[in-house]
């Protein structure tokens, strides 16, 4: 998917992934009884933030990579009619395998 977003310094763009409209057991959840998500897929990341010397430090995701992030961390935005996040490196929590 190409997107024309460029997030700047250590920030990435995440796409959340929905939760299951239906629970194990057959239940409709309505969207208000949904839970926000905590999980997502890297679509872009920025250089990455400079050190005192003035190099850039290297992002540890990249784009493709599944992660997981704090429940209301980052800014949402509506790119190309999908909701994305646009979330600080440090407000990532881990790279899922």
């Amino acid at each position: 998917m190409s997107i024309s977003i460029k997030p700047l310094g250590n920030r990435v763009v995440v796409e959340p992934t929905e939760q299951d409209e239906v629970t194990s057991g057959g239940i409709v959840l309505p969207e208000t009884a949904k839970e926000k998500p905590q999980k997502g897929l890297v679509l872009a990341t920025g250089p990455g933030d400079r050190d005192d010397d003035g190099k850039r430090i290297p992002m540890d995701v990249k784009e493709g990579d599944n992660v997981l992030f704090a429940k209301y961390s980052g800014t949402e935005i509506k790119l190309d009619d999908k909701k994305v996040l646009i979330l600080r490196e440090s407000d990532l929590l881990a790279i899922v395998d």
